[in-house]
């Protein structure tokens, strides 16, 4: 394997050549030569230029990009681009890429969507970027095994509904959605030699996972070697002044912020945003870990979601999600330690999530909903199923009804006394139930109306 990187870093890089973009629109792309855009801005934080003074304008901007964030690199590189761009009326170019690996976003996506929404609001271009390409590489970080590249089909099926769920957080008409693979296609081997000479072997590998894999011996396949340039190579056709992502990016968004300096660019600023643990409170938010809440799930799914949450976690809910103010949310801490009851804090976080992705409305029918669980009452919107066999023992009726995944998961279910029927606690594993309409229930949120004939 490292031999074959040995060639590829010592490939001799051909006259550089660099993709223009006005306004959003690719200019021609010509693979085999990088041109540098004659029109990009002058770094602002080299020490031949003046540093431009800080308005009031932009320390109140550059306070509400830091609020939340977990690190800004350079804040004083990105207060003089904050400063440059008031000055000239230019918007900054604020990029975040995501890999379409999943057909939906869940809320862990729009801690960095809602910081998003503030540099929109504050004015600047955001651009929504789609990882069509890289995501056939597959994203290695955090990774202790390399990471299936998935397929073209299963790309282009999970980027269908991205940018649609992401405009529940950002303004569409002010977004400029791009994919890609618009520039990484056209580079073909050629290009990727040559992109791939322009950063060293033992950089990629100060990678922490990388390195933790190479002395554990664990398998790194090349192609992955290659992400972190190609995300990076995202930034330069892009002429990004300030990428966002997580924490577990970080050395990802450094790459483009090296590769800008390489083609001649200015570097981008980061800003990493934290992760968000999941239902557990202890694992960050992951489809995969089954601790996520969907942002396109039904408003009572994902009501009684955010109030199945500790207190604990609440408060970082609060601080990564919520649109209320800083004073506000103190204030409901010293309320809590007041006396006041967490739960109607946790209520009103639960009814600002739902209004944002459904409505105020369903917002309150979620709350009403969830109160009438809470007092053993049936939802109205449960689902309906007709079915045959009776007599069923109820493992297997459970099965049928898709409340559980197993008849001995359903069994386990009725052992720890979390099934109900007609409100009904059951406790007989071995019950038989005959024909009839009723209500199965299994904990708090599964339900279903059934006819058993």
């Amino acid at each position: 394997m490292f031999g074959l990187l040995a060639l590829l870093v010592q490939a001799q890089s051909s006259a550089a050549r660099s993709a223009r973009y006005n306004n959003g629109e690719a200019a021609h792309h010509d693979p085999t030569r990088i041109r540098m855009n004659a029109n990009a801005a002058t770094d602002p934080s080299t020490p031949a230029t003046a540093q431009l003074p800080l308005s009031d304008a932009v320390q109140e901007a550059l306070a509400i990009v830091k609020c939340g964030a977990e690190e800004l690199l350079i804040e004083s590189e990105f207060a003089q681009k904050l400063a440059h761009s008031e000055k000239t009326g230019k918007p900054l170019r604020i990029k975040l890429g995501l890999d379409p690996t999943a057909p939906d976003l869940h809320l862990g996506h729009t801690v960095v969507l809602n910081k998003m929404r503030q540099l929109q609001d504050l004015g600047h271009t955001v651009i929504f970027l789609i990882g069509d390409f890289t995501s056939m590489i597959g994203d290695p970080s955090g990774r202790n095994v390399t990471r299936p590249p998935l397929t073209r089909e299963q790309i282009e099926e999970n980027a269908k509904t991205y940018f649609s769920q992401a405009s529940l957080v950002l303004d569409p008409a002010k977004t400029e959605i791009r994919y890609n693979s618009e520039w990484c296609d056209p580079l073909g081997a050629r290009g990727m030699i040559q992109l791939s000479a322009r950063y060293t072997v033992a950089r990629i590998l100060e990678r922490e996972d990388f390195t933790k894999r190479l002395k554990a011996g664990t398998p790194i396949s090349v192609h992955e070697l290659l992400y972190p340039l190609m995300q990076g190579y995202d930034s330069v056709a892009l002429q990004s002044d300030l990428e966002l992502g997580g924490t577990d990016q970080k050395f990802n968004l450094l790459v483009g912020r090296e590769l800008q300096k390489d083609y001649g660019q200015t570097p981008q600023c980061i800003l990493t945003m934290p992760l968000l643990e999941g239902l557990d409170g202890v694992e960050k938010m992951s489809k995969s870990k089954n601790n996520y809440i969907g942002i396109t799930e039904p408003a009572n799914t994902m009501f009684a979601k955010v109030m199945s949450i500790s207190d604990v976690a609440m408060w970082r809910w609060y601080d990564l999600l919520s649109f209320r103010s800083l004073p506000e949310i103190a204030q409901f801490k010293k309320d809590v330690e007041g006396g006041r009851n967490p739960r109607e804090i946790k209520v009103l976080l639960g009814q600002e999530i739902v209004a944002r992705f459904h409505s105020r409305s369903a917002a309150e029918s979620a709350l009403a909903d969830f109160d009438n669980r809470a007092r053993g009452g049936i939802p109205d919107d449960i689902p309906e199923l007709t079915l045959t066999g009776a007599p069923l023992g109820i493992g297997q009726l459970l099965k049928l009804a898709q409340l559980c995944p197993s008849s001995s998961e359903a069994l386990r279910m009725v052992e720890q006394g979390g099934v109900r029927l007609d409100g009904e606690t059951i406790s007989d594993k071995g019950l038989k139930v005959n024909s009839g309409s009723f209500v199965l229930q299994v904990g708090k949120r599964k339900f279903a109306r059934i006819t058993l004939s």
